[in-house]
């Protein structure tokens, strides 16, 4: 003990020996000293924080002292919020968020994206609606200002911002056999439209462009979209499909299959969420074909995506 207490007396700033009498620490039942240590640890910008919380874990009573031994450091906060929810430690995440909020510590809204996927993994609405508005205030320009349009529920449904690819924003998975892009030469209204192009080559079973959206059980919807396509070939081109979030086996509704070559036409349908239905996932899709000539080639527009509820 005198030893570790000279060797954290000379060298105070030290992550590597304030980490190994941290462990001394603990093992010895000097939980409060090991919990000092370790907010050395953490203020040195340590890669294995992991290892730090499970010590710190085991060091303190509650997950209210392990917040005020964190360094002003967003990415840490960040990387003990995602340890309480691999732990199934909702609440003490929430906490986490909180307080990373009330310290107004810059970072990237990508960061927080993994919170947000734990909480709809987590089946948490509540939650997972104010995480997202919290950061749509923070970052309106990349999300859009809070409350500039409450009916519609879809989230940059006009394409104008660019894609975030993750939280309750549109996400586009790579595949081959088809391109997505955002295209600013053939919108239906504003500056922008959504393109995929199919090659032609594959017999896709598409479903590669989705959003999550928050919506409230027993309530009627009217979902609307705007597309535009040339040259699609098959029985079988692009729709849009809504399902329950955690339901992916059957939709709710589908829009019209669209094939060959239209001008912007409307998609249109209304229907009515399930008790207890809290998220949706709306995606555009493309079942693959049974026919012998099932190779999809041709390109699809899409603008103005809403989603809105009815009195």
């Amino acid at each position: 003990m005198r030893a570790f207490q000279r060797a954290v007396q000379l060298y105070p700033n030290s992550p590597e020996i304030n980490w190994r009498f941290a462990n001394f620490a603990v093992r010895t039942h000097r939980f409060r000293e090991a919990l000092q240590s370790l907010r050395v640890v953490l203020a040195g910008n340590s890669p294995a924080h992991r290892s730090v919380f499970e010590l710190a874990a085991r060091a303190a009573h509650d997950d209210k002292a392990i917040l005020e031994i964190l360094p002003p450091n967003a990415k840490v906060f960040f990387d003990f919020l995602n340890f309480e929810m691999d732990a199934g430690n909702v609440m003490a995440a929430e906490q986490t968020w909180h307080r990373l909020q009330e310290l107004k510590l810059p970072f990237d809204l990508r960061e927080a994206f993994p919170y947000v996927d734990s909480l709809i993994q987590h089946r948490e609405p509540e939650r997972l609606e104010a995480a997202w508005a919290a950061l749509a205030e923070r970052f309106p320009k990349q999300i859009g200002p809070p409350g500039a349009n409450n009916s519609n529920l879809v989230t940059n449904g006009s394409f104008e911002r660019d894609i975030l690819n993750g939280g309750l924003d549109w996400r586009v998975v790579p595949i081959e056999g088809a391109t997505v892009n955002l295209d600013s030469q053939n919108a239906f209204d504003g500056s922008r439209a959504l393109r995929i192009e199919f090659d032609g080559k594959h017999n896709l079973d598409y479903g590669h462009v989705f959003q999550y959206v928050a919506v409230q059980p027993n309530m009627r919807y009217r979902f609307s979209a705007a597309m535009r396509a040339t040259e699609l070939t098959t029985d079988s081109g692009p729709r849009f499909q809504i399902f329950d979030g955690y339901d992916l086996v059957s939709p709710l509704q589908s829009t019209d299959n669209i094939v060959g070559s239209c001008n912007w036409t409307s998609q249109i349908v209304q229907f009515k969420t399930n008790p207890g239905m809290r998220l949706l996932v709306i995606r555009v899709a493309r079942p693959p074909s049974a026919k012998f000539d099932a190779q999809i080639r041709g390109a699809v527009w899409i603008d103005q995506v809403s989603l809105t509820p009815e009195n």
